[in-house]
């Protein structure tokens, strides 16, 4: 059985069929912004589950309740990220960002036998955070809006050859179901005037 039929299970004959899809009205910034709101979920749970050796591939050991603590960061920045609020969540993550180099640049030092670890996860956190903020400033510059404007919806419609072409197509092949044509229906059971 394929997907295609999966779709139609509660489907009647005559339910009305989509004809065509419209334009997403998702922009680049939008896709940008849900691709990273995903990554933070999965960077999130990671550091969530595996604190103890995220820090000895970086050679940050002792440092894993501030791992787990970044995971839950990432998580509650995933949530904004990933819903209309975009900016708050892309500003959260550009606050998570400094604070994942700040911490990478603790490891470092020449000391550290995974310096080289942590100068490659430097760079990947450096990369994201450009990411970030390009999410950030095209989420806003797209979804700008002047103070007191409203939104102008008047140029969407739900019908796809448009109003006119579609006037009548709901009485077109219209027939009342045997069931409802048959004596004691609720139109017999409605009180009359004269009670």
């Amino acid at each position: 059985m394929s997907l295609t039929n999966l779709t139609h299970i509660a489907r009647s004959q005559g339910d009305p069929r989509i004809e065509r899809k419209g334009p997403s009205s998702l922009t680049g910034p939008d896709r940008l912004a849900r691709a990273l709101g995903w990554f933070s979920i999965g960077l999130g749970v990671a550091e969530l589950v595996a604190p103890g050796r995220i820090a000895r591939t970086l050679g940050l050991d002792g440092k894993e309740g501030l791992i787990r603590a970044y995971g839950a960061r990432e998580l509650a920045s995933a949530v904004p990220t990933l819903s209309i609020n975009k900016p708050v969540g892309l500003a959260a993550r550009l606050g998570g960002d400094a604070l994942d180099l700040a911490t990478l640049a603790t490891a470092l030092h020449r000391d550290n036998p995974q310096r080289r670890n942590a100068a490659i996860a430097t760079a990947v956190v450096a990369g994201i955070a450009l990411l970030d903020l390009a999410a950030y400033a095209g989420v806003k510059a797209v979804h700008r809006r002047d103070p007191g404007s409203e939104r102008d919806y008047s140029d969407r419609s739900g019908l796809p050859r448009g109003a006119e072409a579609s006037r009548g197509l709901a009485r077109k092949d219209f027939r009342i179901p045997p069931d409802y044509r048959a004596e004691g229906t609720v139109a017999d059971a409605l009180p009359t005037s004269g009670a």
